[in-house]
């Protein structure tokens, strides 16, 4: 586990690209709750972490298709995706947000 940034440094229900060794990663604050997931849409190699997250969903949209993916599982939730993205486990430790790359 690789400390990405402060708890503070994460918006609620906002995505955060983070770097961790070479890799893009959008992280994903809802509530108290941390998510992450590889930061380039399956479909169409583009940014989520420039998407709107849902929520209540626990889902976040790529803003070039619309395609949705689970935050938990990183299946695509939506066409035209039908690739699910990665998922790296995220803890807090102490002030901490921690991500696990793979």
């Amino acid at each position: 586990m690789r400390v990405v940034g402060k708890v503070g440094d994460f918006l609620d229900s906002k995505a955060t690209r983070v770097e961790l060794d070479g890799v893009a990663i959008c992280v994903v604050r809802v509530g108290d709750d941390f998510y992450a997931v590889a930061d380039t849409c399956s479909h169409a190699e583009f940014s989520l972490s420039e998407g709107e997250v849902w929520p209540d969903e626990c889902e976040i949209e790529c803003p070039k298709h619309g395609a949705m993916f689970s935050l938990l599982t990183g299946e695509p939730q939506t066409l035209p995706a039908t690739q699910p993205v990665d998922v790296f486990d995220v803890s807090v430790v102490d002030d901490d947000v921690c991500v696990s790359a793979r």
